[in-house]
């Protein structure tokens, strides 16, 4: 049988298809990790995790807005008491999920020279992505008193042997795909041709994708897929096309979008039929300085008015809340 691969490019027919009484809906991500400069070489020490005490404004908002997300943990936060001590109440009161997000350089065992490849997790060995993916799950089950059913690569970097890995332990659901987006000069995966649809990745053994939503907004968005990329090299160009309406990417994201955009991206995704509107972000966000998107407490301030705008804007649209359990339970396999 062939290796199946989260970054081949399904068929049609891998599409995956709910229960009509799912409807549409959204699941809000958070990638929550350590804090670190995100322009300096990686490195495995170094890091804080100042910004944990943070998450507790943001569940308060999100269960304000009868939202329950889903928290994307790596090791150095999986193993803060901080974290375990705002967290695990509200997994155990059904008002948030925990998931799993694999950042290799600060995940033992520490077999591998830090560098950017190999912080792509799918092109360790794979031996070594498993031991790694391994010691994570058991600190999750054991700090957080659940098993996790969602799975996102950090810095979404799958490889040819995640998808067994993650199908063997029990996994439903892959969200590492950033549709629209290609890391390849980084030496991770090219996700730019890859559909904004959940599709199946191994249907007999229940595992299947849930690309993060970027959507293309403008008079050419047919052309998007083929247009967009084909700009790369002059990044001015696509800023004009933006400004005139022409051609946009958005992802659906606080960071580096805005609420205005979020708003368009949302009427598209909505147009198209999307099922699941996957929302994201860094939980280093949640303080001034970390990230490049709030670096002050004015711009930490846009960012809660940013989520209070999309969270009633798709509640003005009847789009409701989602949760992994509840994507998981709703999967038709005809």
């Amino acid at each position: 049988m062939p290796q199946v691969r989260i970054t081949d490019l399904p068929a049609p027919n891998q599409t995956v298809r709910f229960a009509p009484t799912l409807g549409q809906g959204f699941l809000v991500t958070v990638d929550t990790e350590e804090e670190f400069d995100w322009n300096q070489p990686l490195s495995r020490t170094g890091h804080t995790l100042q910004t944990l005490d943070r998450l507790r404004r943001f569940q308060a908002l999100c269960e304000a807005a009868g939202v329950a997300p889903v928290y994307l943990v790596d090791y150095p936060v999986a193993t803060a008491p901080e974290a375990i001590a705002v967290l695990r109440p509200a997994i155990a009161a059904g008002k948030a999920e925990i998931g799993i997000q694999l950042h290799p350089w600060v995940n033992p065992p520490h077999d591998e020279a830090v560098n950017e490849r190999n912080s792509f997790a799918g092109n360790l060995p794979p031996p070594l992505e498993r031991a790694k993916f391994e010691q994570l799950l058991t600190v999750i089950e054991q700090n957080f008193g659940t098993r996790p059913l969602i799975y996102r690569a950090g810095r979404y970097g799958v490889g040819p042997a995640t998808a067994e890995l993650l199908a063997d332990h029990g996994i439903a659901i892959d969200s590492s795909v950033r549709a629209r987006f290609d890391y390849s000069t980084s030496g991770g995966p090219n996700f730019r041709d890859h559909p904004v649809t959940p599709w199946w990745i191994d249907r007999p053994r229940g595992l299947f994708e849930l690309p993060l939503t970027t959507v293309y907004w403008g008079l050419l968005r047919q052309l998007g897929p083929w247009l967009y990329p084909g700009l790369w090299r002059v990044p001015k160009l696509r800023g004009l096309l933006a400004k005139l309406g022409l051609l946009e990417r958005i992802p659906l994201t606080p960071e580096g979008t805005s609420l205005d955009e979020a708003i368009r991206a949302i009427d598209i995704a909505i147009d198209e039929g999307l099922p699941v509107l996957v929302l994201s972000f860094h939980s280093p966000s949640l303080a001034p300085g970390f990230t490049p998107y709030v670096r002050s407490e004015a711009e930490l301030e846009a960012f809660y008015a940013w989520w209070r705008g999309v969270l009633a804007y798709l509640a003005r649209r009847q789009i409701r809340p989602l949760t992994v359990r509840g994507l998981a339970d709703a999967v038709t396999l005809a």
